[in-house]
C-alpha cells in the first residue's frame, strides 16, 4: 500500500521544483536580516524468522513456544536462537503494547541466554514514528488510558485552539490546518489514550526511542531479512546504507517538528499530514509577507535553517521512509512474475553475496510461508492477525544447518533441503 493515496501526496507535498522556488524566494527575502556498513552477522546455529504480527500477542506468543523460542511463562528457552521479527507488530489488533512489550523483554532475556532477538522496523512502524496512525484503533488507544486521560484531552484541545487562533493573525490568513477545530469531531478523532499513545511513540517515549534504534534490514550469514524488500533501483551498495538513511529521514523529521513546536507553528501532537500543511502554510506565508513578517511566537523571523527545516519537510515524498519502492513499503517480490523476478533478485543477491531474502508485508492468501524464485525468496507474512485477515494464522521460517522449515502450530513443511533449490514461482 502507498503511504498515502496520489491525490493526498500531491496536495501535501508539492513537486520538489515548485517548492525549490518557495525556499529561494524565502531565503532571499530574509538575506537582508542576516558510518561504515557492518559486516554481516555470522549465522548462529538457528534462526526463527516471523512475520506480521499486529498486535495478536496471544498468536505471537503460541508461534514462538511452537518454534521452542519461549516456555509457557514466556522466559527464552531459545538458548542461542535468533529470533528475527520483520516489522509490522503495530496497528490493527488491540494488543500492540503488550507485543512491543514482549520484544522489548525478550531482547534482554534472549542476550543473557547467548541469543538474540532483532526486531526491524516496518513501514506501520514508521508510520506510527512519523505521527501517522491512520490504522491505529480505538481498542490499541484505549490501553495507553489511565485515569487523567479525560484531562490531558481536555488541555491538548483547549492548545489546538488557542494555536490555530494565533496561527491566523500570525499569517494573515486561514489555511485549513489551522481552521478551528469542532469539538466533537476532534474529540471523536482523538479518542482516550491518543494522546499518550503520540507520546509514547515520539523520540524521548518508550516505544519511539526503541524503534528509532531499529534497523530496517539485517543479514545474517547468507540471507537478508527486511520488511518490504529491495527494489533493485534503490538498494544501495552496501546493506547498512539503508539503515542510515531511514535512519536520517526519521531525524530530519524529527528535528523540523521540535523546531516548529518550538516556535509555536504546530502542536506535539499534531499528525504527520497535519505538520505537512502547516510547513506549507508558513513557506507559503513567507513568500507573500516578505522580509518583514513576524512570527507571532516572541516576533522573530525564522532563520535560515528553519526555513530549510521546512523545505525538507516539502520534499518528504522522495524519502525512502515513505517511497513505496524502499525498503519498507516495495511489494515485488510478492508481485513480480517468476520470469521478471528470478533475474532481478539474482541480481540483487549477488550484490550483497547473500543467497536468499526474507520479507513480510504482502499477506499470502494461501497462509502458508512461500517460497519464490527458485527459494531466492521466502515470504513469511500469513496474516498472523486472523482477525483482521480471513484464514490467517500465525507462522515461523526455520533456517538450520541450510534448511528452510515452515513451522505452524499444527505442524511444519520443509521448504528447502541444504544443496538444493526448489523452483518458486
Amino acid at each position: 500500500m502507498r503511504f498515502y493515496p496520489p491525490a493526498v501526496r500531491k496536495r501535501l507535498i508539492l513537486p520538489s521544483v515548485a517548492w525549490t522556488c518557495v525556499l529561494a524566494l524565502a531565503l532571499s527575502a530574509y538575506a537582508s536580516v542576516g558510518a561504515a556498513s557492518r559486516a554481516p552477522a555470522a549465522s548462529p546455529s538457528r534462526v526463527i524468522a516471523i512475520g506480521d504480527i499486529h498486535g495478536d500477542a496471544d498468536a505471537f506468543r503460541a508461534i514462538l513456544k511452537t518454534a521452542g523460542l519461549i516456555d509457557d511463562q514466556g522466559a527464552w528457552i531459545g538458548g542461542d536462537a535468533t529470533l528475527v521479527q520483520t516489522g509490522d507488530f503495530t496497528d490493527r489488533g488491540a494488543n500492540v503494547r503488550e507485543v512491543m512489550d514482549l520484544l522489548m523483554d525478550l531482547e534482554s532475556r534472549a542476550r543473557a541466554a547467548g541469543g538474540r532477538v532483532v526486531p526491524l522496523m516496518g513501514n506501520h512502524e514508521s508510520m506510527n514514528v512519523l505521527g501517522e496512525t491512520r490504522d491505529v484503533t480505538p481498542a490499541i488507544y484505549a490501553t495507553f488510558a489511565d485515569s487523567k486521560s479525560e484531562e490531558r484531552r481536555e488541555a491538548a484541545y483547549t492548545a489546538r485552539v488557542k494555536l490555530n487562533a494565533a496561527r491566523v493573525v500570525a499569517l494573515r490568513s486561514q489555511p485549513d490546518v489551522y481552521a478551528p477545530p469542532a469539538r466533537e469531531t476532534w474529540m471523536a478523532a482523538h479518542p482516550l489514550g491518543w494522546i499518550e499513545y503520540r507520546e509514547a511513540f515520539e523520540p524521548h517515549g518508550t516505544y519511539g526511542k526503541w524503534l528509532r534504534a531499529k534497523d530496517v534490514v539485517t543479514q545474517i550469514g547468507d540471507t537478508i531479512f527486511l520488511h518490504g524488500g529491495l527494489q533493485p533501483d534503490m538498494a544501495p551498495g552496501k546493506l547498512d546504507q539503508l539503515n542510515e538513511r531511514i535512519r536520517k529521514e526519521i531525524g530530519t523529521y524529527d528535528r523540523a517538528r521540535k523546531m516548529m513546536a518550538d516556535r509555536k507553528l504546530i502542536l506535539p501532537s499534531f499528525t504527520l499530514q497535519e505538520t505537512l500543511e502547516a510547513a506549507r502554510a508558513e513557506l507559503a506565508a513567507v513568500v507573500a509577507q516578505g522580509p518583514q513578517a513576524e512570527d507571532m511566537a516572541g516576533g522573530t523571523l525564522l532563520t535560515r535553517p528553519e526555513l530549510l527545516d521546512l523545505d525538507a519537510l516539502m520534499k518528504m515524498g522522495a524519502w525512502y521512509v515513505i517511497n513505496p519502492n524502499g525498503p519498507l513499503w516495495f511489494r515485488g517480490y510478492a508481485t513480480w512474475p517468476s520470469e521478471e523476478g528470478t533475474p532481478q533478485m539474482k541480481k540483487i543477491l549477488s550484490r550483497y553475496r547473500a543467497a536468499h531474502v526474507v520479507v513480510g508485508h504482502t499477506p499470502m492468501g494461501s497462509a502458508r510461508i512461500t517460497p519464490r524464485f527458485s527459494s531466492q525468496v521466502f515470504l513469511i507474512d500469513t496474516g498472523m492477525l486472523s482477525s483482521h485477515y480471513p484464514g490467517g494464522r500465525a507462522s515461523a521460517l526455520e533456517i538450520r544447518d541450510g534448511r528452510y522449515t515452515a513451522l505452524y502450530q499444527d505442524g511444519k513443511t520443509v521448504l528447502l533441503e541444504p544443496g538444493s533449490q526448489q523452483n518458486g514461482k
